[in-house]
This record gives structure tokens, C-alpha cells and sequence, in this order.
């Protein structure tokens, strides 16, 4: 016999390739293999596909991509380095369709849209009126 032996149909021993993960090979951040393990745990179908956990995966990255990138932007608007939960609620709320997505969901520490209800606000007096100039007379109905 030669030196090195091989167990059973040449699977133990020898050069082992380097592993490749479901993420690397997917092209993704989000770990595959660990939603894959959530959603056979969650069992929330008998049997499921092979691209299942990827598009999960693919969908909940690019979801987290745009709250990211819209609360950098909050944050910069506020001319702040770091995102905070604040950025990340004014990101939310200002955009549409993550305003629809998250419509009941509470941030934590995040406070609350500024907004000030129009018939709160004082009215125009007369003094700021005339201090305008004097205004057009509309033409009188016959």
C-alpha cells in the first residue's frame, strides 16, 4: 500500500477545497445559510426551495441599503457623522413607500415628524396685512 490511505470512497483525507458560502456565491452580505436555518426552523412550510433564503436574503439587504442610505442623508442634513434612531425615523416617515411599509412600527427613541396642524397657526392680522402695501380690489359683481 501506499503511503496515504483514503477512508471510504475517498472522502476523508487528501486536499480539501476551500469553503464557499451560499452569500459569496449568491453575491449577497446577508448570510443565506443562516436565513436558510431560520426559515426551516420557523417551519413555515414543509419543503422548501433552494433559492428561497437567497431572495430573502436579497430582498431584506436591499431593504436595509435604502433605510441606510436615506438616514446617512438625515444624518448629513443635520450635520451629524453618525446615524442615530432619530435619522433613521425621518428617513422612514419621509419616504413614501417605507412610510407605507413601516406605518406601525414605533422607533424606538426616534420622536416624532415635525408638523404643526395649519389652524394652530396665528392669523394674519390687519397690521401685517396693511404693512404689505395696499392689495387690488377685486371688480364688484353687478
Amino acid at each position: 500500500m501506499e503511503g496515504v490511505s483514503k477512508g471510504a470512497g475517498g472522502r476523508r483525507g487528501g486536499e480539501r477545497k476551500k469553503a464557499v458560502s451560499k452569500s459569496m456565491k449568491s453575491g449577497l452580505q446577508f448570510p443565506v445559510g443562516r436565513i436558510a436555518r431560520y426559515l426551516k426552523k420557523g417551519r413555515y412550510a414543509q419543503r422548501m426551495g433552494i433559492g428561497a433564503p437567497i431572495y430573502v436574503a436579497a430582498v431584506l439587504e436591499y431593504l436595509a441599503a435604502e433605510v441606510l442610505e436615506l438616514a446617512g442623508n438625515a444624518a448629513r442634513d443635520n450635520k451629524k457623522n453618525r446615524i442615530n434612531p432619530r435619522h433613521v425615523l425621518l428617513a422612514v416617515r419621509n419616504d413614501d413607500e417605507l412610510g407605507k411599509l413601516l406605518q406601525g412600527v414605533t422607533i424606538a427613541s426616534g420622536g416624532v415628524l415635525p408638523n404643526i396642524n395649519p389652524i394652530l397657526l396665528p392669523k394674519k392680522t390687519a397690521a401685517t396685512d396693511s404693512a404689505k402695501g395696499p392689495q387690488p380690489k377685486s371688480p364688484k359683481k353687478a
